[in-house]
């Protein structure tokens, strides 16, 4: 591990700060231990790192990476304290990256519940996780942090028991290839599917190890022989290729295509793929012409991804083409800032920019200097309207942003939403008003006995929530479900017992009410606070006493404010009018 940081820090256009960053972590991490045990973290912090380093990312994204585990309240009790140290010490960026890539911990928590299995994940769960991802990340360094660490996790993981390799190769197959692939990032996809594709179903990996190494030998011992008269071919055309080279499928690809194969190796002809590269578009087409002119093609396996891209900005023209009469194979057809596209993704478009197109095709790609302003101008604000949360169970429920329990609650059922009584969050009791965040997981508590407030209507931001409330409201006289039943019941009995008021007396100091409305109701008794003595014209809100006598309150009376926090369903609105 020294020789890797080592490295890092000549590397380094700022070899201080990040020699200083990592004397910080080590420090920070002292004691800390990753994969249950197996490692130091500070030596999974610095492979990361290292990861980042050789795809060249800037010193921040570097530094974040090293600072990684340091918010995650799994390691240390009080990480608030210590994002704070870091951004004292290192900047705000450099906080904001190690904070929110540990925020990104909170989608993994369907997984982790122990009564799910695969096949509860259903295609739209997964795209509403994999959406809260981009929506807690906002930032691409912050993805690119969590695949890095995903990665190293991959190549350690078989220091972990079966079910636990089980768990994290299924997360990365769920949420990182997808992610991955939308990015546009071929290369580090094919790294995550395969070795995930390891652990996840290790008898199928050692049978496709088994069956298709040797097929990969001999169809690239093939292909290499059969490039010079290709190359032939072009020059007879007078039309000059950049290069041409094949590149393998990955083992997790070919196997998901056997699938629907019959499992037959025979049937598929992208096994080991033939790549073309030319100068322009026209040239693609020309190229695809010349093709089919010395090679017969298969008529119903040309596919235009130029005229028509795949959803991740993929381009390239792909046939099936007999080179011999025994051997089909897949030709693909693109020009270079397609391949680039193609390996790099999201990030190849800096290098048209800056025209950093390494030289030679297998280097790793060189960034300049001028990178960091790249990562922080490219922000992540495609789901800036939404907020992502869970239930117990650990389904994704998708509302607009500012959405409260309320809105949740009638998201999950109307009759939820009708009879909540009280919400939580990650255990703690919560305002019925109070926003909602990305990732939290919200339980909601019912009451039969409880019926819509048409205070809601203040705060609910669906329009499903405003339309059941509103038809509740329209359906039930207001004084049956505004005031809770045992206030509108027994209010002024019990208001006056508390008081020690002969009964025969309650009836009569009804008649005269103080002018004062429980969430819209007049003619109940209330008692008056001592403790903040509310006059007409204060702003003030009823407390139900444990004796179910209504106690009036100002807002600001800081006992109601602590009460409100520990007991929020025993507080009604009040008013003089």
């Amino acid at each position: 591990m020294p020789n890797q940081i080592q490295t890092l820090i000549k590397r380094s256009r700022d070899p201080k700060f990040i020699e200083e960053v990592f004397e910080f972590a080590k420090a920070t991490y002292q004691g800390k231990t990753w994969l249950f045990g197996h490692d130091d973290y500070i030596n999974h912090a610095t492979r990361m790192a290292s990861t980042l380093g050789n795809m060249g990312l800037d010193e921040a994204t570097i530094a974040a990476a090293l600072l990684y585990g340091v918010a995650d309240t799994s390691l240390f009790i009080a990480p608030k304290a210590a994002v704070n140290e870091i951004e004292k010490r290192f900047g705000q960026d450099i906080a904001r990256l190690v904070s929110r890539a540990a925020e990104l911990n909170k989608i993994y928590y369907s997984f982790h519940i122990p009564q799910q299995s695969n096949a509860q994940f259903s295609p739209e769960k997964n795209e509403d996780i994999r959406k809260m991802f981009f929506a807690i990340a906002k930032d691409l360094r912050v993805i690119l942090i969590k695949i890095a660490s995903r990665i190293d996790g991959l190549n350690q993981l078989e220091h972990l028991p079966q079910e636990k390799r089980a768990l994290y190769a299924n997360e990365t197959l769920h949420i990182f290839v997808p992610i991955a692939n939308r990015l546009g990032l071929g290369e580090i996809k094919t790294q995550l599917e395969d070795l995930a594709f390891k652990y996840l179903y290790p008898e199928k990996f050692a049978w496709m190890q088994e069956h298709i190494t040797k097929k990969y030998e001999v169809r690239q011992k093939y292909l290499k022989k059969i490039i010079p008269h290709i190359k032939k071919v072009f020059e007879h055309e007078k039309l000059g290729v950049l290069d041409i080279n094949y590149r393998a499928k990955s083992y997790w690809s070919t196997y998901q295509k056997l699938l629907t194969h019959d499992m037959d190796f025979e049937k598929i002809h992208d096994l080991v793929a033939l790549r073309i590269i030319v100068s322009n578009i026209a040239n693609c087409y020309k190229a695809l012409g010349i093709i089919h002119k010395y090679y017969q093609p298969i008529s119903n396996k040309i596919n235009d991804y130029i005229a028509k891209p795949k959803p991740n900005g993929y381009q390239s023209l792909h046939t099936d083409v007999f080179l011999d009469k025994n051997n089909i194979s897949e030709i693909q057809i693109r020009t270079e800032n397609m391949d680039q596209d193609a390996q790099y993704g999201v990030c190849a478009h800096w290098l048209y920019k800056e025209k950093a197109i390494p030289r030679n095709r297998s280097e790793t790609v060189a960034w300049t200097k001028e990178i960091p302003s790249f990562w922080k101008t490219f922000t992540i604000d495609f789901f800036e309207n939404q907020v992502f949360t869970f239930t117990p169970k650990g389904d994704v429920i998708v509302l607009p942003k500012g959405a409260t329990p309320i809105d949740f609650a009638y998201a999950v059922h109307s009759d939820i939403g009708n009879h909540c009584e009280s919400a939580k969050i990650d255990g703690k009791i919560i305002p019925l008003n109070q926003a909602l965040n990305n990732g939290d997981i919200v339980e909601i508590i019912i009451n039969k006995k409880r019926s819509p407030s048409q205070d809601w209507l203040r705060f609910v931001k669906t329009n499903f929530a405003k339309s059941h409330i509103k038809k509740i409201i329209t359906a039930i006289p207001l004084s049956l479900f505004s005031v809770p039943s045992f206030v509108k019941k027994k209010i002024t009995e019990i208001s006056g017992k508390a008081r020690g008021i002969p009964p025969e007396k309650i009836k009569a100091e009804k008649e005269k009410p103080r002018h004062i409305y429980l969430a819209g109701q007049k003619g109940m008794l209330v008692n008056i606070a001592k403790c903040c003595n509310p006059e007409a014209g204060d702003m003030v809100k009823a407390y139900i006493s444990k004796h179910r006598a209504a106690v009036l309150h100002k807002t600001s009376c800081k006992f109601l404010q602590d009460i409100s926090k520990k007991f929020p369903e025993k507080i009604i609105d009040a008013s003089w009018k």
